[in-house]
């Protein structure tokens, strides 16, 4: 079993149930599980000793995969280098805030948080070894389409 961190595995990262049903190869390349490593050691570690259980909703997806879930060409996800995740019982805009004011990171999305409903949403959070952008963003539907805004909305 390959680790990515303390409490976190490879399999964790990679299981899709999309892959599953439609039988698609999500297994990463060696240079995809290093930037993992990296991912989880200087984010997804830290998230989850702050705040205990954490949930991985999406992690590394295959170029097959990302596809099939509609996922943007340029999704870091593909790369290993980003990951979805909630903390049960703790807001979402709180878990965003925290990534926000403590750790490096190259882009941290709070994803479809609806205020007044604490537990609505995702957090997208990706790290790069090479250059982290520390991009904050939220993205929303309104009128029926998606909007990104900068800086966290609560």
């Amino acid at each position: 079993m390959v680790r990515l961190s303390k409490n976190f595995t490879l399999q964790e990262f990679t299981k899709s149930q999309t892959a599953e049903r439609r039988d698609i190869d999500n297994t990463p390349v060696e240079g995809h599980i290093e930037n993992a490593k990296v991912l989880f050691e200087n984010v997804v570690q830290k998230v989850r000793d702050n705040f205990g259980v954490t949930i991985i909703n999406s992690g590394y997806r295959s170029g097959d995969l990302n596809y099939a879930v509609g996922g943007s060409n340029t999704s870091q996800h593909c790369k290993g280098q980003a990951v979805d995740i909630e903390c049960p019982g703790i807001p979402t805009y709180d878990v965003a805030k925290w990534i926000e004011d403590n750790l490096d990171f190259d882009q941290l999305i709070l994803e479809f948080y609806t205020p007044g409903i604490p537990d609505s949403g995702w957090v997208h959070v990706s790290y790069n070894s090479e250059d982290n952008r520390k991009s904050v963003l939220t993205v929303m539907k309104e009128n029926g389409k998606t909007i990104y805004k900068p800086n966290l909305i609560q």
